[in-house]
């Protein structure tokens, strides 16, 4: 697992957009898309579902997620 797509997808998650993420980040928006795609083929998951711009967390997202946020 890649720790700076972990935190690109942290950062997606904890800002609710993709495009915010990336201002966060300091990265274009497809880079961030690139990293989360990247993140989820690597662990064989998907962490989020996807409608049209919005997302939600799936189980596994959560627990990645939870993974992302520990000290």
């Amino acid at each position: 697992m890649d720790i700076r797509a972990l935190r690109y997808f942290v950062a997606v998650v904890e800002q609710q957009s993709f495009s915010r993420a990336a201002e966060h980040l300091h990265v274009t928006q497809p880079t961030v898309s690139k990293m989360i795609q990247q993140l989820e083929q690597s662990l064989e998951l998907t962490l989020l579902e996807r409608a049209g711009k919005r997302f939600t967390l799936t189980d596994a997202g959560q627990v990645v997620l939870q993974r992302g946020r520990a000290p």
